[in-house]
This record gives C-alpha cells, structure tokens and sequence, in this order.
C-alpha cells in the first residue's frame, strides 16, 4: 500500500493539511515476468531526451562529427530556427555504404574502441548515441561520399524506422538533413520556444565553436538567407584575431589581456579583458578543456578569485580561456551532452588557472604603454594654482608618513625608489598639469589628457605594499590560549582530517574531537581578532567544494584594503606638482593599479581626437 499526497486546494476547510490517498499495488504472482526490454526506437527516443534538448542541441552534435571526420568547412542551414529543417553539410572523410548503417545505431562509433581509449579521450564525439536519438524524433537523411568521383551513398531514418541504404550522387563528406524535429514526440515539440530564440541558441552555440575552431569556415543561412560567414585563414594569428572581432566585439579586441603560460603539465592560454572591460552578465565567458566548450566549477572558481581583487561588486570579467592536459587526467564522459568534465586532481587545475590570471592581471599597471621619446619635450611646470601645503615634503614619501608599527597590524616597509625620467621622456601617464576640486589629478601625455584619482590611486599603492609586505613574512600562526570547540558537518569533518597539511599551510591547527566536532587551537595572526568560526567554516566549504581556499588570504586583504584606504590621501588636500608626478610615477610601478581596491578605474584617458569633438574642430 502505497500513500501519495493529494492537493487541498478543493478543501477550503483544509488549507494547512495533506490529504493522503490509499493505492493499494496488487502483489505480482510468483514466477511472473514483468521486467522487459525495450523496443530500440522507444529507446533511443529516451536517449535523447539527454542528448537532444531542442536545434542548437542537433547543430551542436552534427557540427561535431564533422570536425571529428576532419572538415575544414562546415554549411549550415536552418529553416523556421531549425525546427522544419537542419541541414549539415561537410567536406570531411564521408562514410562507405556500411558505415552509413551503422551509424545510426546506439553504441556505434568510430571514436573508440577500448577503455583505454574512453580514458584519454580526444575527439569531441564518441559515446556513439547522437545520430539515433536524433534520427528517432525526426525524419532523418544521411548523404555521404568517400570518393572524389561523386559516388556515394543515403540512408533515411523516419521516426527511427531505418530504411534502405541507396546509391546517391554527393562529393567528398557528408550532408545530413533533419526535417520536422520532435514531429513524433509532440510533448517535447511543446517546450520548444519562438523561431527567433532558438536560432538565437544555435548562434550561441555557433560562436563558442568559431572561437575555438579558427582552422575552419562555418557558414550559416536561416530560412534561405545567409546570415554569417566566419571565414577560414591560412595565417591561424590573423584568423583567430579576426574571429575574437566577429563573436566578441572590437571592443573586447582592444582591451583583451593575452594569456599563455603552463604549469604542471597544464597549459592555460587564451584571452582575459582588462578589469575596466566587465560585464553585467556572464555572456562573455568562454572557457574550453582540450578544445572541448564546457562549463566547469573548479575553474570557474579559479577565474573569479583571480579576478576579486580588481573587479568592481556585482561585475562579471570577459574572457576566452583554453585548457590544454593530458587527456588521462581529465574525464569527458560525464554527461552525454558532455557539457562538464571532471580532473583528475582539481587542485592542481584550479592552482595553477588562478596563478596564471592573476599574474596577467598583476600586470595591468595605469598607463600600461611604454614610454614615448618625444624630443625636445619637458614636463609642464607649475603654474602658481596656490597648490602648496603647509605640510608639504619635499618628497612623494611625504604622502606616506612614518611606517606603521606592529601594534597597528601592519608591518614596516621600506618605500621603493622612483623611476626617473629622461629629458625627452614623456611616460605613460605622462606630466602633473594641476589638481582639479581636490580630487582630481590633471596630466599630460603623449595621446591627450589623463585624469587621476588620487584617493583611488593612492589607495591601491598602499594596498600592494601592504600586501607584498605580509607575503614577504608569510603566514604567522598564533595559538589560541583557550582552544574553541565547533560543531560541524561529518564531510567538514572529513576535510580537516584530510586537508591537514593545507589547513596548516593557511595558518590553521584543527583538530578532528569526534565524528560531528572540531577544535580550533591556532589561526593566522593577522586574522586572530576576527570571525574566526566563520572563517574556518569557509575555508573547510572551498576544500571540501574546489579542493583549494583563498578565504585566509581574501580576509587578510580585506583587513588590508580598509588599512590601505584609510592610510591614502584624502579629497580636498592640495598637492605639490612633485607630489603629483611622483604619485603618476607610482602608479605606473604598481601591479593592478588600473583599478582601486574596490575595483573602480584610478585614471582615464582623453585624446586628441576626443577634445577635438567636443569643440568641433576639424568640421
């Protein structure tokens, strides 16, 4: 007897309640069969309900096997978003008559042949069950040729009743056409959305593959028009320059951050925008394992934490990051649309991501160009704004004050010389002109007008030495007089037996006390005074989650950032010019002073051409 829950909505006397209703399951005879095995096409009509979704899902899987057969140029055409009519054609390696059967059985593929292979997996195909889920909720034909002579074959599925295999005149590849997606599953028909949404999906799709696959041309038309063409280039730089422009904008293009280094045996390379180039969404992520588009926590992770420090609350970073390890030590087979890998050692992953980008992004200094030789040129002088102070140094020191003392947390610091600057130099944020509403710093470069800052700038300055000063040091322990017991999850409890040697590598000892139950007996001393359970509680969930934490060094810079911004020169104090240029100096010298600690730009710049428009000159 079984009780299922029914609805009070018809019993208004019975608005807080559930209503049981009795079924009772009559008892199976001993001896009677009542398991059974599918029909095949029942079957493969389940099986695509995982792997196809609706038409970007079709292009996707079809796309796919192209590039796997080798194309070098790939036709698509839709009709009505794809639901009247997918048509694919390639000019990849085609298939011989026997081929074309086996093809749309589930199981069969060209991919794979062992577990070996399934363990290092490098096509982007191969669990053999995309073309009969397809062709079993559509009507489905396959034209392909291996010959140059135009010999070949085609085989029609309808509703996933397979027909015979014909001789069929076609070139080199292979055309596949699907017509009336779900005409035989009107259920799943229903959930599909307006034409215009779901070429928009295919779009989506199509650009995530352009972005990766610069190496083929890609042709797409919708309702017999064409509408984009990503053109195939001999030079793979010029090409890929050219694909970053048409999927993501000039704009992107100009304030991109290129990426390229390896660690460990994992490459990471691509692009990453500049921090001032960030979105409102995450619509300009692309991130792709071994060529592969997917969506992964661990690297996601990565890629956020990298970018916490220079982003500003709420914004999302722009970027197209390539993935490239050993095949064996990450797994595509978790899922048969194979949107989602998993590594073998996701720490490893996740270090070496983060350690990449942030050393990118450790190199987005103000005015991040070279120094421009300009002869003749001197930087602009005073010119009597009644800019002195009556505390003025005669330094950019100055602006600092004595080093702070241990019983403020912060640790002492000598201050790095300045670069000096050539006569004839004009650098990157170029010479102090004045100082506008005790804000604002006015100069002059090579390109134009660049307004500073100063609080924001001066902020960041202080906030990098702050932090080089305690990495300098390391992590310090301070044990606690009185150990604090925490209760806390089994697997949390798990980490902290687990994780041992990182816990203590981030200035932890944790002490495992029964199955639900730690104890805290040391913590990083910088962070001694704060929420040290909640602490302990986020960085037990990250190694748990991503195998890796930065919550003691987030706090840490928490701590510092609020010392950094109250140390940094405050609105309405009038500098020197020296102050100024030193503090312009400063900011050239300063990882990621582009942005406060908080994520807002410190400078912008104005050209010529700009001022030139607003006073219309030229016109």
């Amino acid at each position: 007897m079984a009780f299922t829950p029914t609805s009070s909505a018809n019993h208004p006397r019975e608005h807080s309640t559930l209503r049981f209703t009795a079924t009772v399951v009559a008892e199976k005879e001993p001896g009677v069969q009542v398991i059974h095995v599918l029909p095949e096409t029942l079957a493969n009509q389940i099986a695509a309900g995982e792997v196809v979704e609706r038409p970007s899902s079709v292009v996707k899987e079809l796309v796919e096997n192209a590039l796997d057969a080798g194309a070098t140029r790939v036709d698509i055409e839709l009709v009505e978003g794809g639901v009247r009519l997918i048509r694919i054609r390639d000019n990849g390696m085609g298939m011989s008559q026997a081929d074309l059967r086996l093809s749309v059985q589930r199981h069969a593929t060209s991919k794979i042949t062992s577990l070996d292979d399934l363990e290092a997996v490098q096509t982007l195909g191969f669990r053999g069950e995309a073309l009969p889920s397809i062709a079993s909720v559509s009507r489905f034909i396959v034209t392909s040729s291996q010959a140059e002579d135009g010999r070949g074959f085609q085989l029609t599925v309808d509703g996933g009743n397979v027909g015979d295999v014909t001789p069929a005149p076609h070139a080199r590849g292979t055309t596949i056409e699907v017509h009336d997606l779900f005409f035989n599953t009107p259920a799943r028909r229903k959930f599909l959305r307006a034409e215009r949404t779901e070429f928009g999906h295919i779009e989506d799709w199509l650009r995530t593959l352009a972005l990766s696959r610069p190496d083929v041309e890609l042709r797409i038309s919708h309702n017999g028009k064409a509408v984009r063409r990503y053109k195939q280039e001999l030079d793979a730089n010029e090409t890929r320059n050219a694909r970053i422009i048409d999927t993501l904008g000039a704009d992107f293009f100009a304030q991109r951050l290129p990426v390229d280094d390896e660690m460990g045996g994992i490459r990471v390379a691509g692009w990453i925008a500049k921090p001032t180039y960030n979105r409102a969404s995450t619509d300009q992520q692309y991130l792709y394992v071994n060529g592969r588009c997917v969506r992964d926590k661990t690297i996601s992770h990565a890629i956020r934490q990298a970018f916490a420090d220079v982003l500003f609350h709420g914004r999302h970073p722009a970027y197209v990051i390539f993935v490239d390890i050993d095949p064996k030590r990450v797994d595509v087979n978790v899922h048969p649309a194979k949107h989602e890998v998993r590594f073998r050692d996701s720490r490893a992953v996740h270090e070496v991501v983060y350690r990449v980008l942030s050393n990118a992004l450790s190199q987005t200094r103000a005015g991040s160009a070279k120094t421009v030789n300009v002869a003749g040129y001197s930087p602009p002088q005073a010119i009597g704004l009644g800019l002195r102070l009556d505390d003025m140094r005669a330094a950019y020191q100055g602006l600092y004050g004595p080093a702070v003392d241990a019983s403020q947390t912060a640790p002492r610091f000598e201050h790095a010389p300045m670069a000096e600057v050539q006569p004839g130099e004009v650098p990157p944020l170029g010479f102090a002109l004045a100082q506008l509403h005790g804000v604002f710093i006015l100069a002059q470069n090579a390109q134009g007008l660049v307004v500073v800052d100063m609080h924001a700038a001066h902020e960041r300055i202080q906030y990098e030495r702050l932090k080089l000063a305690h990495d300098a040091e390391g992590i310090v322990r301070q044990p606690l007089l009185v150990p604090v017991s925490m209760s806390v999850g089994e697997r949390e409890a798990d980490v902290v037996e687990a994780e041992a040697d990182s816990l203590q590598a981030l200035g932890f000892e944790l002490v495992r006390v029964s199955p639900s139950a730690i104890q805290i007996r040391a913590v990083p001393n910088v962070l001694a005074q704060g929420d040290v359970e909640s602490l302990v509680r986020d960085v037990l969930s990250d190694l748990r989650q991503h195998s890796n934490s930065r919550k003691v060094e987030e706090a840490r810079d928490e701590l510092l950032a609020t010392m950094a911004c109250h140390g940094a020169v405050r609105a309405n104090r009038r500098l020197t010019i020296d102050e100024m240029n030193a503090l312009l100096r400063q900011m050239e010298e300063t990882e990621r002073s582009g942005q406060c600690n908080h994520g807002r730009p410190t400078w912008t710049q104005f050209g010529l051409s700009d001022m030139d428009k607003w006073f219309l000159r030229g016109r």
